[in-house]
């Protein structure tokens, strides 16, 4: 995605392992599950889950610094999430977005590409995958990812689109 000084991605926080090249803080920040879960106790964290074994989740302290400084940011987050963020404190300020793949088959192709997960790990993501599609209904805008420049575009012209809205 090309720079855009009012759009800012979440770095979620995870206790998993970091993966080759990512970079505590980066990528992710990488907490143990005592530290992730004194977080999620304190209400530190604006959306949290239990994922594949590991604990994911989106801390509120940067989305709110964001915000305040008139910066947009974007989370990847599972339906779940994005139920959390919209009760959230910060709800009045969601937008949601589901990006879908074009097909079954391509997002299992892009799976296996990415050469970071067993067979076993990407058989249970696409099974979860089927639950996250059965949700697309609940988001404000649903976008077929079938081509990245061509979904940055229309994505970027839907965040522009709500930030003229009378109520923004």
């Amino acid at each position: 995605m090309t720079w855009d000084p009012t759009l800012r991605f979440s770095v979620s926080a995870t206790t998993r392992a970091p993966r080759p090249g990512e970079q505590h803080g980066r990528a992710y920040y990488f907490l143990t599950q005592e530290a992730f879960k004194t977080q999620v106790a304190d209400g530190e964290m604006l959306e949290h889950a239990h994922v594949f074994g590991n604990f994911y989740g989106s801390p509120a302290g940067p989305v709110k610094d964001s915000i305040d400084a008139g910066r947009d940011v974007l989370f990847d987050v599972d339906w779940q999430g994005e139920q959390q963020i919209r009760n959230s404190d910060l709800g009045k300020f969601a937008l949601s977005i589901f990006l879908l793949p074009p097909s079954i088959t391509e997002l299992r192709r892009r799976l296996e590409s990415r050469g970071q997960d067993s067979a076993d790990v990407i058989s249970k993501r696409m099974q979860k995958s089927w639950d996250e599609i059965s949700h697309w209904s609940a988001y404000d805008y649903v976008l077929v990812n079938d081509d990245l420049d061509a979904t940055e575009a229309r994505l970027r012209t839907i965040v522009q689109a709500e930030r003229m809205r009378r109520d923004q």
